[in-house]
């Protein structure tokens, strides 16, 4: 719950974290030692696998660690026969974006006034992106 509460302005709650344990979900920690430095939550939904949540601690960000835990989804994606892959990210939240964009998934729509936002110029809401990546596809 540290990282997470770390690295985002509105981190999920315990019983958030806790409900996304088993069953249809998925998650992968990355350590450096014995220490967590970052994890994500994925959730299996019929084809389809979303990333639902991803971070690092913020004393390790920079290093390639979120690369890392991304492109094990994506791999997991694909070893799992995942159609499709999906996420959604905060509009402010440029670095992110760019590592997803990198990793090959595109802007798909957007969802307005989704996340809370403490922004006053944005009246207390942002947009969220919602992005994807169509695996399997082989065009030629």
């Amino acid at each position: 719950m540290a990282i997470e509460a770390a690295c985002h302005s509105h981190p999920w709650t315990l019983n958030t974290m806790s409900s996304c344990i088993g069953g249809r979900y998925f998650n992968l920690a990355a350590f450096n030692g014995d220490t967590m430095v970052g994890f994500y939550i994925g959730e299996k939904a019929g084809p389809d696998f979303t990333l639902m949540d991803i971070c690092v601690a913020p004393s390790e960000q920079g290093k390639g660690i979120a690369k890392q835990l991304l492109n094990q989804f994506i791999e997991y994606g694909e070893q799992q026969n995942a159609e499709n892959l999906f996420l959604e990210v905060r509009e402010s939240n440029i670095p992110a974006i760019k590592l997803y964009e990198n990793a090959g998934f595109i802007e798909m729509s957007v969802r307005k006034n989704y996340y809370p936002s403490d922004n006053p110029a944005k009246n207390g809401f942002e947009d969220a992106i919602l992005m994807g990546m169509a695996l399997g596809l082989n065009f030629q």
